[in-house]
């Protein structure tokens, strides 16, 4: 397989926008985890190669993708090559006239995980927008879905867009089944952006073809709390734990494979999972204690999640389910967390942002969301038809 990084760098696309490319002055959205095939930072060939970068943009997690879940950035340098960088996780979302006023061109070369939530897709969405405003072209190098790209697996709800923030601004499912490059060209298609949009496809992938199997070995956490590729299988929806107050593992080794809580019965909570009968998903009883966020520093039980068959596994409405099953076993212990939205963000919770539909937590504990159909989103391939790259 090779990515569009590994494409560039090969010189294994379009002549003419090589050409244009090799004369444009660049900026590029990126981070440490956004490898090559043969395991380098994207960047530091590129910038060995003689490709000229005037500027880079840093989504969540930073440039080094180091910076805590939610931490702002700041702006700063490059280590590797001295090119400043621009934080778009600080003070900024997206690029301001002044930051693009030196380009031609932005590369975008980003890991993504498949899960509407994830910001580097709408910070993606942000720079698009500034480009379309400065007339700078926008090139997204592109990478496999390591969810898999198989559409009849989408999992909604689709997003209300009135929870405006930055893990949802536009409507989509939560498991969306699109890459990068497919996102960005949907979103300048039904959105009307008048970009100058190129995406450099990646080569040798199928839509059927998820992260477990080769791509496993060569895992590169896409940031600090997805260290595995099973878990990034699990974490559309066990990310919807950060909604209420139970620990889904982050400081520990297997964030986003557990759920726990300090009243949490871990052995019944196994034992509800088990009698639930979620397809592709196996829990077992444990306990730990978080370091950071919903009870840190206390002792929790609960369990921790295997993947036994991923075809099987339906992740959202798993997440779902093992929120509405706590509510069973322990009547009125769940709570919604409430958080402080960042600056032009809806007011909405962090739970409703998250699944994309006001009142998500009565729903859900209500057990509205339990029928694994309400998950459905047929309209979803046929609204994507004309975006798709790959087979």
């Amino acid at each position: 397989m090779l990515l569009g990084i590994d494409r560039l760098i090969r010189h294994d696309f379009d002549a003419a926008l090589l050409s244009r490319l090799q004369s444009a002055r660049l900026g590029m959205l990126t981070n440490d985890l956004a490898l090559t095939s043969d395991l380098k930072r994207g960047r530091e060939p590129l910038a060995a190669g003689g490709w000229a970068f005037s500027l880079f943009f840093g989504p969540e997690h930073g440039l080094s993708g180091r910076a805590r879940e939610g931490e702002l950035v700041g702006d700063d340098a490059d280590p590797v090559t001295g090119v400043p960088v621009r934080s778009l996780y600080g003070a900024d979302v997206r690029p301001t006239a002044a930051d693009l006023a030196d380009l031609d061109a932005v590369l975008v070369d980003l890991p993504d995980v498949g899960a509407r939530f994830y910001t580097y897709i709408w910070t993606m969405s942000h720079l698009i927008e500034a480009c379309a405003d400065a007339g700078v072209a926008v090139i997204v190098l592109d990478r496999p879905n390591p969810l898999g790209g198989r559409l009849d697996r989408a999992e909604g709800p689709m997003l209300d867009e009135r929870a405006q923030s930055l893990v949802g601004r536009w409507a989509m499912p939560i498991r969306h089944g699109l890459t990068i490059g497919e996102l960005a060209r949907h979103w300048v298609r039904t959105r009307g952006i008048d970009v100058d949009l190129h995406v450099i496809e990646a080569a040798g992938w199928r839509r059927d073809e998820t992260a477990i199997g080769r791509q496993e070995l060569t895992w590169m956490p896409p940031s600090p709390n997805l260290p595995s590729a099973a878990t990034t299988l699990l974490y559309p929806g066990t990310c919807l734990a950060e909604g209420v107050n139970v620990s889904e593992g982050r400081s520990t080794a297997v964030p986003f494979r557990v759920i726990a809580a300090p009243f949490i019965d871990g052995e019944r909570y196994a034992a509800a999972i088990a009698a639930a009968e979620l397809p592709g998903l196996a829990a077992v009883p444990y306990g730990f204690t978080p370091l950071v966020r919903d009870h840190s520093g206390e002792a929790c039980e609960g369990v921790i999640l295997h993947v036994t068959d991923p075809e099987a596994l339906r992740p959202v409405h798993t997440g779902v389910r093992l929120l509405s099953l706590l509510e069973q076993i322990h009547p009125g212990a769940l709570e919604e967390r409430s958080l402080m939205p960042m600056p032009g963000e809806s007011q909405w919770t962090p739970l409703e942002k998250l699944f994309g539909v006001e009142g998500a937590f009565s729903q859900i504990v209500a057990g509205d969301w339990d029928d694994p159909e309400r998950f459905a989103v047929p309209q979803w391939s046929e609204l994507v038809a004309d975006d798709l790259l790959y087979r």
